[in-house]
Formats: C-alpha cells, structure tokens, sequence
C-alpha cells in the first residue's frame, strides 16, 4: 500500500519548462498510485499574471496525454494547485505567500509541512532562502525541506558562497540538490548490483578490473538551449554533476548500512581520493570537441544565440584516477557530448584477461580471449550484458565471446517511475540518498576547477568533430596512449 505524503509545495519558476514537462506529470504520478492524496496542495509562482483558473488550465494540459479513463482524476488532481504572482527580489511579496500556505495548510490539514521547489535561475537561490526565513515563511511544527535544480554554482568559490547563503536558512539535511540522473533505474541499480552480489563485489577492485568506461552520449545539439549552454559548456553541464555521481557510485565502499547517511559517508570518501590534477597533468588526461556542421545542420558557433568566437566544449572526455587502496592503478574513462552517434548512457566495466592464455598456441592470432567487460545499459535500454567466453561451436577448440544479457520487458518499462517522480517522492520521504550533499559537490568541484581553468586560458581548434561521430580523434587517443580502447565505438 502507498504511505499517503502530506506537505504544501511551493514551486518558484512555475512557468517555466521544467515544471511543465517533468514536475507536473511526476506529481500526477505520485498521486495517481496514491502518495500524494487528499491532504497536499501545489502553489505555483512566478511573475506571470495568472489566475488559479489559468494556472490549473497549464497544468491540465502537461498531463494531457493521460488515458482517458483517469480524466476525473486528473481533475480533481488540478484542483489542489494555486497560483500567485510573485517578485522573489520582492521582500513584500513574502507576506501573501506566506498568508496563502497557511490557509492552505489548515485547508488540507498539511501539518506544517512545507517543501520550497527551486527552478529558475540559480543567482536567486541564495536570495529566496533568506527571504524564506526573514519574511517567516520557515514553519516550526512540521518539516522545511528546499528542493533546488542544478547548476549548483559555476566553480568551487560560487558554489560555497552559494552554499552559505543557502545554510543560514536550511540545515544540510533540510537540502535536496536534484541531479535526475541519480533517478534513474539503472543508475540505482549500481547498488544493488555490487552491494547485493558476492559474485560482483568480490571482484570489483584492481586485482581484477583494467578500466571502467563512463559514457553519456546526446543526439541532439543545444537546440533552444544556446544561451545557457554557452556559459556552461559539457564539463560544467555534465561532468561536475552527472557524471562524478555516477563515477561516485562506482569507486565507493560498501556502506554500513542502505541509509542515506551511510551511502553518501562512503561517496564522499571515493570523491575525496579522486585525484585533483596539476594543470599539466589535466593537460595530459582530459581532451574537448566542440561540433562540426557536417552534412546537414550548424556548426556549434552558427547556433543561434552562440557567439561566433565561442570557445565552448560540447564534448569532453578525460581519465579519472583514485589514489586508495582498491583502485590504484585503475582508469575510470569518461567521456559525453552533444550530435554524436545516437542517445545513450551506458556504463562498461572491462575485467583483466587472465595472466596466461592456456588456448593460444592452438588458435589463429585472431581469436585470443577477450576480456570480459560488465555493461550497464542505463538508456533508452535498461538491463545488463557480461560478455564472456566460451568455445566455439563445432570441431576443434577455438573461443568465442558471447554475451549474457538481461534486459526489462515493456512492460516492465512502463513500471518504472521517470526519474523526477521517484525524487519528488524521496524529497516528501525526507530520503537523501539520491540527492547530492554539499561535500559531494564540494569535491567534484575542486576536481572540475583545475580543468576549467586550464581551458579557459588555452585557445582550442574548434571545431573538432563531426555530427554522428563519437567525438574528436583526440578521445580515442586518450585511451590509445594507454593501449586501451573505447569498448563502444563506431566500425569496430
């Protein structure tokens, strides 16, 4: 049975995409399968000058692909939300917001409980939270928990002033950094693939494990996302969050317990032993693309809303090294970007080849063993491939690697929550673990800045890479120098 939430949200930035195509449909989720039931309302702000009527018309529609038979659901779902225009700079605008939640609180018997959403730009962060708690809208009978979306800061020194700002009002614990990627099925999985299999977690250090191989790989290019992306680029937009939770996620120890102080204890641990890079030795690890125009479409800087001297990556790829006692010695590639070969996230975990290979001498060169190589398949497909050995079928004793697989039927498919649906949840559980604490972005920040720095004084040959590729040569290179390779890759 679902544990009914009870809690008035707030959504600063209600107007805005996100909250139309993701927060609106994963609440009517939560409430469709009964979390979110009678006792909860939804403020919407922002300075559009709506009424409640128009708010809940916007609403209506971002769940309109509904099935036809939940249609009174849904209305009566759109009937919990309100809206009110709202200046955030504006310290009077407080007084009605906070008139208005307490009505609603006693209306729907919320207890005091009080979730503040956060999606618009980051520079009002800091200024909501103060305001938050100077104009009184901080309850003292139930909980004050604060949402907020990424970016988190620009660089280690904004993030921590950022930080404080946010700290005078919420404690750490009240704070719920989103990164929709620790929402994902597969990325959850990690956990449970490691921490609930002898068989894995036995082997899972560098006695037996070469590399691991990270990527995330975009179809698409900016698109309406220009103005944005130019300030922030694949290392800030990607790498800082994304990825450096996922690579967390893989590198730390097993927890004391599947709490979410005790997960994020030991990702901080694995982030703190990441190795911080000298510039040069950034210089040597990490390489950035920027795309070309190839066939059809623009070349990054003819993106509308880009400059046309924009020294802006759309792809980076670089070499994560951990200085600790399970994976000294151990690679972690990783590598994103934009317009290449097709939408994916996947995660490969190559295992050494064993010492000595018995089945040689009898084989042609070309059929050695290969080494076997456990892959998370985290989208648009979810599942896991181990490929490993065996003998060929026929006469004679040759190999051959096969893959066993196991992948989530449709059906399965349509059960999993999206991503912001189980976060959303988690934020009204009062859960932590899939959500970023502040030493976790601390660290992958100092790790980020010594790169961006370098970047941003070095004068790159952009563009690098052409559309439906898997980036520039210099990302196959990074691995080649080390005579390895990227076990996806285009013509193998």
């Amino acid at each position: 049975m679902a544990k009914e939430n009870t809690a008035i949200f707030t959504f600063f930035g209600a107007s805005g995409d996100l909250a139309k195509r993701k927060l609106y449909p994963s609440l009517f989720k939560l409430y469709q399968k009964g979390y979110l039931k009678d006792h909860f309302a939804i403020i919407g702000t922002s300075r559009a000058d709506w009424t409640n009527d128009e708010f809940q018309g916007i609403v209506s529609e971002s769940i309109s692909d509904i099935k036809e038979e939940s249609k009174n659901q849904a209305n009566e779902f759109v009937s919990h939300f309100y809206y009110i225009a709202h200046d955030v700079t504006d310290k009077a605008h407080y007084a009605a917001l906070d008139e208005l939640i307490n009505k609603l609180d006693k209306q729907y018997e919320a207890n005091g409980n009080r979730l503040f959403y956060l999606s618009m730009a980051p520079s009002f962060f800091g200024q909501i939270a103060l305001n938050l708690k100077s104009e009184g809208l901080i309850t003292q009978e139930g909980y004050n928990r604060l949402v907020i979306e990424k970016p988190f800061g620009r660089d280690y020194k904004s993030a921590k002033q950022l930080n404080e700002e946010l700290t005078s009002t919420f404690e750490e614990d009240q704070i719920y950094r989103i990164d929709h990627y620790l929402g994902k099925e597969m990325i959850q999985n990690i956990e449970a693939l490691r921490f609930g299999n002898t068989i894995i977690e036995s082997l899972w250090n560098n006695r037996y494990i070469d590399n691991v191989q990270i990527t995330l790989s975009e179809k698409l290019g900016v698109e309406d996302r220009a103005s944005y992306y130019d300030t922030s680029g694949a290392l800030r937009d990607m790498v800082q969050n994304h990825i450096l939770q996922i690579v967390s996620q893989l590198a730390m120890e097993q927890p004391v317990a599947f709490t979410d102080a005790d997960v994020r204890v030991e990702k901080v641990k694995a982030l703190r032993s990441l190795r911080v890079y000298t510039p040069s030795e950034a210089a040597g690890n990490f390489v950035r693309g920027q795309y070309d125009a190839g066939d059809t479409g623009n070349e990054y800087r003819d993106e509308s809303g880009v400059p046309d001297d924009s020294n802006t990556e759309t792809f980076v790829a670089g070499k994560l090294l951990f200085d600790n006692y399970r994976w000294s010695g151990v690679p972690f590639y990783i590598r994103t970007g934009k317009k290449l070969a097709d939408k994916f996230t996947r995660i490969d975990v190559v295992f050494k080849k064993p010492l000595i290979d018995i089945f040689a001498f009898p084989q042609k060169s070309d059929a050695a063993l290969q080494a076997n190589v456990l892959t998370i398949y985290v989208e648009p497909q979810s599942g896991f491939s181990l490929k490993v050995n065996a003998k060929s079928t026929g006469q004679g004793f040759e190999t051959e690697p096969v893959n066993l697989d196991f992948f989530q039927d449709a059906d399965k498919e349509k059960e999993v929550p999206e991503p912001y649906e189980r976060l959303l949840h988690d934020a009204l559980e009062g859960n932590s673990t899939n959500f970023a604490s502040w030493s976790e972005v601390a660290y992958a920040w100092k790790f980020v800045d010594v790169i961006r720095k370098l970047w941003d004084i070095e004068e790159p040959i952009f563009p690098n890479y052409l559309p439906g590729s898997m980036g520039p040569v210099a990302s196959d290179e990074l691995l080649q120098k080390d005579h390895r390779a990227w076990v996806y890759r285009l013509n193998k």
